[in-house]
């Protein structure tokens, strides 16, 4: 068992195997790192698309009031007044 052991230890036929593993575990890390950057980019662009969509709500309401048989309800309102930078893309 001894000799088996030591005939693995000193085989080098596997020297090519793990060279070409490292070639492709190279490759596959610079392919990760460049979809990762990829995707934090377009994560980016869809995070400010939201913000942009938010900024464009309309946030002013107003309610009638109701009258019924024996109760009634007055009108609410709100108004938002327009903000310094509240312009279409403004948040680029």
């Amino acid at each position: 068992m001894t000799q088996l052991f030591t005939q693995l230890h000193n085989d080098e036929a596997g020297f090519i195997i793990s060279a070409e593993l490292v070639l492709v575990a190279t490759i596959c890390v610079l392919g990760m790192i460049v979809g990762l950057a990829e995707l934090a980019l377009n994560v980016n662009h869809e995070l400010e698309d939201v913000g942009s969509a938010m900024q464009c709500l309309q946030q002013s309401y107003y309610v009638d009031g109701f009258n019924g048989h024996q109760a009634c309800t007055h009108a609410s309102s709100f108004g938002d007044c327009l903000e310094f930078c509240a312009g279409q893309g403004d948040i680029r």
